[in-house]
């Protein structure tokens, strides 16, 4: 780990999808001023970090995260250390995603700064329920106020079309 200060900075969608210029905004304490985000140093710090992300292309990392709001990031100097996001209705619904911390940070609090700082973001902190997946890091979301759920949560893995029932053939199977 390095003495150097930790800066943390959440990303418009608009400089994420290159329409904005990375002009200096009011600060909030803690939050540092826009930055381009580097996708390279991105996928080597989910390399790093997440069993579930190792194949991520660069195309599809930019492509996720434009659509997402929240993005934040955490640096210490020129370095990307951490790295959140989110996507929401605004209303509803909000689901957190990719909370990842390099692992020579990990415990230092970058990672609750993080998900702190989606959670208190317009876009998400209006939402009536905000959801996460987790595979092993429960405990710590736990601190930050989530609970196990096990009641709402199913996944469809993608596939063609063609390959998904229709109405017609369910209601042939009963």
């Amino acid at each position: 780990m390095t003495n150097a200060p930790i800066e943390f900075c959440i990303h418009t969608p608009e400089q994420l999808q290159g329409l904005a210029e990375l002009r200096p905004v009011r600060r909030r304490p803690g939050v540092a001023q826009p930055r381009p985000l580097d996708y390279h140093q991105l996928q080597e710090l989910f390399r790093l970090t997440a069993f579930w992300a190792q194949d991520r292309s660069l195309a599809d990392l930019q492509r996720a995260i434009a659509r997402s709001e929240p993005v934040v990031t955490a640096w210490t100097g020129q370095r990307l250390v951490g790295f959140a996001r989110a996507t929401s209705d605004g209303v509803y619904r909000a689901t957190i995603w990719d909370v990842i911390v390099h692992p020579d940070f990990q415990g230092s609090g970058i990672g609750r700064k993080l998900v702190e700082t989606v959670l208190s973001h317009p876009v998400v902190c209006h939402a009536e329920r905000v959801y996460l997946m987790t595979t092993h890091k429960q405990s710590f979301y736990e601190r930050v106020g989530f609970v196990v759920n096990d009641t709402t949560t199913m996944v469809l893995h993608n596939c063609p079309l063609a390959q998904l029932p229709t109405a017609v053939t369910l209601e042939a199977a009963n």
